[in-house]
């Protein structure tokens, strides 16, 4: 199998020593997309990788999911060879929240003369997006108010939440029968996440088996998910992913 996802951050926003929870999805060890780019995870893409992402699924606009936006318009805009090379995919319903929270800060350069999003190269998506060959679909999941965040799935590969409470129906729809699901869980939920009590009851065995656990509360959290028979993500480890179904000609 060529496929991994590469977990830099597994953190909820407080447990800054877990590292915001962001993933990268590697074909044959060569990064694809980076999901999320919150405080602290481009230093860790770098390090990983020794340059900028080349395509960035953002899943919604909290801070501890975005912070680092800025500082990678910063990397890319003063690098002639990366600047407007990096792709950045968000659900169309996102752009405004991105662009009240990421680029309409007055001066984005104190010399003037830049917009932020001259960096990038911004993709507005609904339904889903290609990239590099394949479609991934974007789903609504049930993080603060609706038609604010979105998980993403890449068909019999993976599907990674986002922040949600429980989506049964959503999975059911996207997760088939081989795909790993990168899910948010912590060990005790509240309005915006899920805990594992939810999990547990909202979730068939068949659905449980196949979760892996990140955007958890602490390093000991994460021992007592998983001494509840729960896989659970590290900061720094590599999933094997199953190899994706080849997408159909009219998936976009």
């Amino acid at each position: 199998m060529n496929w991994h996802l590469h977990f830099l951050g597994v953190g909820a926003a407080h447990a800054t020593a877990l590292g915001a929870s962001a993933a990268v999805l590697e074909r044959a060890g060569e990064p694809v997309l980076l999901i999320d780019c919150g405080p602290g995870t481009l230093d860790r893409y770098l390090a990983a990788y020794g340059g900028p992402p080349k395509a960035v699924f953002i899943t919604h606009t909290h801070m501890d999911h975005i912070a680092d936006l800025e500082k990678l318009f910063v990397r890319l805009w003063f690098d002639p060879a990366c600047r407007g090379q990096t792709r950045l995919f968000a659900h169309a319903a996102l752009v405004p929240w991105l662009q009240a929270r990421a680029a309409d800060y007055p001066g984005v350069l104190a010399e003037g003369g830049v917009n932020f999003w001259e960096a990038f190269r911004l993709v507005p998506c609904n339904r889903g997006f290609w990239l590099d060959g394949c479609w991934f679909d974007v789903f609504a999941t049930r993080h603060h108010v609706p038609g604010t965040s979105y998980g993403l799935a890449l068909d019999g590969s993976f599907v990674y939440t986002g922040d949600t409470r429980p989506i049964p129906e959503v999975l059911a729809r996207h997760a088939g029968s081989t795909a790993l699901i990168a899910h948010d869980c912590s060990l005790v939920g509240n309005p915006s996440h899920s805990g594992v009590d939810d999990i547990e009851r909202e979730y068939p065995d068949t659905l449980r088996s196949t979760l892996l656990l990140y955007h958890y509360g602490s390093e000991a959290d994460g021992t007592a998910l998983a001494a509840r028979g729960y896989r659970v993500a590290k900061a720094g480890e590599s999933i094997e992913l199953a190899d994706p179904v080849k997408p159909r000609a009219d998936a976009g």
